[in-house]
């Protein structure tokens, strides 16, 4: 099993003045569910080295098993910091593709080419495609072979508008998750703040939280073994 995971380049919080990046607990949940499964692992990000971490997912509060696990695992730090440009991965070579989420996504990734391209590519030649929490915002330029929305139609999940007005966020961020996928023609649905819930729909599976990250990667799992 080959898995590209996708992370941000982006570390600026709008016009706060705050740094975002990418959400640990996303990266390091699916990072050691892949890896425990025996999967060959490529990180890559827009501008390839180190990806910029969220800070808030770095607080004690915001620690797990496997972000406590990471942070003792000199191994993936050291493949974190160095990520490959995504406009040099050849996504063919890959049997899925993964996004991690806090907030930098919505800023990047949503309107990166190669990153648009990478889950086009991946979407249309029938290989896994799963994003989590904020990562789903990536899909919101994304389009079908046809091309309409590539998630119209299609079931799916990510940060609600509620999640984001608990974190204070909802007139920082340039787009809400839930209100892109709507627009797009996605049948959203959620579950309670906070809690896990995945959707997938053919090879298409989105997470809506941090504590979707694990979920969605055994879904995505799943589906490899397919």
């Amino acid at each position: 099993m080959n898995i590209l995971m996708v992370l941000t380049s982006h570390d600026q919080l709008g016009n706060t003045g705050k740094k975002t990046g990418f959400w640990l607990e996303e990266f390091a949940a699916p990072y050691y569910v892949f890896r425990d499964a025996g999967a060959s692992i490529t990180l890559a990000s827009p501008k390839g080295g180190q990806p910029p971490l969220d800070p808030k997912s770095d607080a004690p509060d915001a620690q797990t098993d496997a972000t406590r696990r990471f942070k003792e695992d000199r191994d993936a730090q050291a493949a974190l910091a160095a990520t490959v440009p995504l406009s040099g991965v050849d996504v063919q070579k890959f049997d899925a593709i993964f996004y991690p989420g806090g907030h930098g996504p919505l800023w990047d990734l949503a309107q990166d080419a190669d990153s648009i391209r990478a889950i086009e590519t991946m979407h249309r030649a029938g290989k896994g495609v799963a994003l989590v929490c904020h990562a789903p915002g990536a899909l919101k330029n994304t389009r079908a072979p046809d091309g309409s929305p590539l998630v119209r139609g299609k079931r799916v999940t990510g940060f609600t508008d509620s999640e984001e007005a608990a974190a204070g966020l909802t007139d920082v961020v340039p787009f809400l998750v839930e209100d892109a996928l709507k627009e797009a023609g996605g049948q959203y649905s959620k579950a309670g703040d906070w809690q896990p819930y995945v959707q997938t729909d053919g090879n298409l599976i989105t997470g809506q939280n941090p504590a979707s990250s694990e979920p969605a990667a055994r879904a995505l799992l799943g589906l490899l073994k397919k």
